[in-house]
């Protein structure tokens, strides 16, 4: 588990330490969420085209679950490096893979212009995104937590979380004003674009934030006693197994949740209850929004319950909620208030008893010879079938169903389930060696 270490107790340098790490992390799931967000409503049709509309639909799922395939390669990569040599070189060489990547996406002919290069050269564009924020959030959430005193870092760590509200409020935006200022025509034919062509300023922000913050006390203790393992994979696989299984099973609900209301959502709301693209991005829009003071607060109550027991709760809650959610989207005849209320509740306030102490939650897992290899890996690793595939579950889910929701809501519960026993596995854990700790003093002889 983690371990003390030195802490600047700098109030200033915390907090341009955590606005960096926001920062980065906003742009960083921009970039990702934005392909998400146009994958079922313009690359279905400009890069996969064909007669069945579901089969369309299926294959611009799949490149977007090829990021998250790709993502555990840039977490060992990256957790590697980030463990070996430092934190803060890794999140700025990240950023700029993210960046160039996503830009390349905005300027990429489709598939009438240059036939199947279109799609091979999306996928390849797709491979490098997930490969940087497969990095990434380790980096980000390490810069935060590792800086942080002891006894805040659950609030501290949940900070850079809000970089997935933001980025997710801003794709979902910037696509939502795109498609409210353009005909179908001129969205599908540039306006789309513009949204992805964006990144390149955004990622001019985000590293000159970045190249002004120092690596974390903890790690630079290590590098001063040239300490650093010699390969970060085997000695996390060697000394912590348990702790990445428990950690990936943990995981499972945070990506099926989120991927079902922030993506695969926009698709059912559109394409099953005939919602317009606007109004349907303007309900994630709003619990993206609400997200962003959601997340800082459960993170402040992680510190004082536990990130344990508060993820153990989160998960169920949110399992159990899917089936309400989805009965008022689809009894809702229309009617934009009650689907509004259907996403913003379950995704912009339930969720964030997940997703907020999770990032606090995989660090203590580790110690920081380790840890940014750990987290990453567990966190991006599992999402190969916690995130990457649920859009294409969910859509084969709904057509076998009839399009009805309820086998997806089932899916949702069954992810729960499993997430919180391995949530409480976690605690146990923690109690046993808390315990440990308390009774070791005792258990000393008396000096004479």
């Amino acid at each position: 588990m983690a371990q003390t270490s030195p802490q600047t107790t700098d109030p200033r340098v915390i907090r341009r330490v955590v606005t960096s790490a926001i920062v980065g992390a906003t742009i960083e799931w921009y970039d990702f969420f934005l392909y998400g967000v146009v994958a079922g409503i313009v690359f279905n049709k400009l890069y996969f085209p064909s007669d069945d509309p579901v089969i369309s639909t299926l294959l611009a799922y799949t490149t977007f679950a090829v990021g998250f395939v790709t993502r555990p390669l840039g977490g060992v990569i990256f957790g590697h490096f980030g463990d070996k040599i430092g934190r803060k070189s890794m999140l700025v060489m990240t950023l700029m893979i993210m960046g160039v990547s996503t830009f390349l996406i905005g300027l990429l002919p489709t598939y009438a212009q240059i036939g199947v290069a279109a799609p091979v050269l999306l996928l390849l564009l797709r491979v490098l995104q997930g490969i940087g924020l497969g990095g990434e959030w380790g980096g980000a959430v390490l810069m935060a937590y590792e800086y942080a005193p002891k006894e805040k870092r659950g609030f501290y760590a949940s900070l850079p979380q809000i970089g997935l509200a933001l980025g997710l409020f801003m794709a979902s935006g910037v696509v939502g004003v795109l498609s409210w200022l353009c005909t179908d025509e001129q969205f599908m034919a540039w306006g789309w674009r513009v949204a992805f062509l964006l990144s390149g300023l955004m990622v001019a922000v985000g590293m000159f934030i970045r190249l002004h913050v120092k690596e974390t006390p903890e790690f630079a203790a290590i590098k001063e006693r040239n300490a650093e393992t010699a390969i970060p994979f085997m000695d996390m696989l060697r000394r912590y197994p348990g702790n990445v299984l428990k950690g990936m099973g943990a995981r499972y609900i945070d990506g099926v949740f989120f991927n079902i209301f922030g993506v695969f959502s926009i698709t059912y709301l559109t394409g099953t209850l005939h919602i317009t693209r606007s109004e349907a991005l303007i309900g994630v829009m709003a619990a993206a929004i609400v997200m962003c003071f959601s997340i800082p607060i459960f993170g402040r109550m992680s510190d004082r319950m536990g990130r344990a027991r508060m993820y153990m709760w989160g998960s169920l809650i949110t399992g159990v909620v899917s089936f309400p959610a989805f009965w008022l989207m689809s009894t809702s005849g229309g009617n934009m208030l009650l689907i509004w209320i259907a996403t913003i509740i379950p995704f912009g306030i339930l969720y964030a008893m997940v997703y907020a102490p999770e990032a606090g939650l995989f660090c203590d897992l580790f110690d920081a010879k380790v840890r940014y290899t750990g987290i990453s890996f567990v966190y991006q690793f599992s999402g190969i079938f916690a995130s990457g595939i649920t859009p294409i579950i969910a859509t084969y889910l709904l057509k076998v169903n009839g399009g009805q929701p309820w086998l997806i809501c089932a899916y949702v519960l069954f992810a729960g389930l499993v997430s919180a026993w391995c949530a409480s596995m976690i605690g146990k854990d923690e109690k046993r060696q808390q315990a440990a700790a308390a009774a070791a003093p005792a258990m000393r002889p008396a000096r004479s």
